[in-house]
């Protein structure tokens, strides 16, 4: 089999559940505005803007690339995840990413009453906590009374693992059911079945995942050279196995290419 054939092969199993779909569908914000109703449980909810790959940078630290950021018609910022596999501390990553994402978007000297309300929203395949909901808020509580208090910070956890026969599990349904579609979800339905079922759609994807292999390879060894330049070794090994590392490295050391 050739290597295009592979790769068609590949992009025809992917779904809305995939960062590689997820951020494709992601730039249309009628995408984003449509899920994000119904996780929100807002039939009225504006996004004013979605940026799919948006890079949080920090130069201290470690930097992320969100799925995708949202602006709402409230002013709120959201933060939306997908994520397929159960192979790290998750609640920490979404700690991690809203905190980075308040950071770049708060200017020096910013009094602290107009930092930007943060929401995270992490969609997953499992079920994270366990306790067979498909959607969880996590709330801040005073222990001593129970009284919910809010600092703007706000993270909700969904999963495609729990039907629970909720409009949200009917949702992640089509986020990972290859032939799941619902009239519900027009417009995510609608994006996805064009990118699986349609030429057009086929075509795209397979130009999109041949570009990041690209990109990926040059990316890859502009860092080696980065590294080895400075001497970094254990930097450089550490990024044979460990990808993860790799793209944060990519971010902090090759700027201009995350932020393209």
């Amino acid at each position: 089999m050739s290597n295009k054939a592979k790769i068609r092969e590949e992009a025809k199993k992917l779904n809305p559940i995939d960062d590689l779909m997820f951020r494709t569908m992601a730039e249309d914000k009628a995408f984003c505005e449509e899920i994000l109703r119904v996780i929100l449980s807002d039939p009225e909810l504006i996004v004013l803007e979605s940026t799919p790959q948006y890079a949080g940078t920090n130069p201290q630290g470690r930097s992320v690339v969100l799925d995708a950021k949202c602006v709402l018609g409230d002013g709120r910022k959201t933060d939306i995840e997908v994520q397929k596999a159960n192979d790290d501390d998750h609640q920490r990553r979404v700690r991690y990413n809203g905190a980075i994402l308040t950071t770049n978007l708060t200017d020096p000297g910013q009094k602290f009453e107009n930092v930007p309300d943060v929401c995270v929203i992490f969609i997953s395949r499992f079920d994270i906590f366990q306790d067979n909901h498909s959607l969880y808020h996590v709330d801040r509580i005073i222990r001593e009374t129970g009284k919910v208090v809010d600092n703007g910070f706000e993270e909700i956890y969904v999963n495609a693992k729990v039907k629970d026969g909720t409009v949200v599990s009917e949702l992640m349904e089509v986020f990972v059911d290859d032939k799941a579609y619902n009239n519900k979800f027009p417009i995510t339905s609608g994006i996805k079945r064009r990118y699986k079922e349609t030429e057009e759609g086929q075509q795209r994807m397979c130009e999109i995942m041949e570009k990041i292999n690209e990109e990926t390879k040059l990316r890859i060894n502009q860092l080696n050279a980065i590294l080895l330049k400075a001497k970094r070794y254990d930097d450089l090994e550490r990024t044979t196995y460990d990808t993860s590392y790799q793209e944060q490295l990519m971010i902090e050391l090759l700027p201009k290419e995350t932020d393209s």
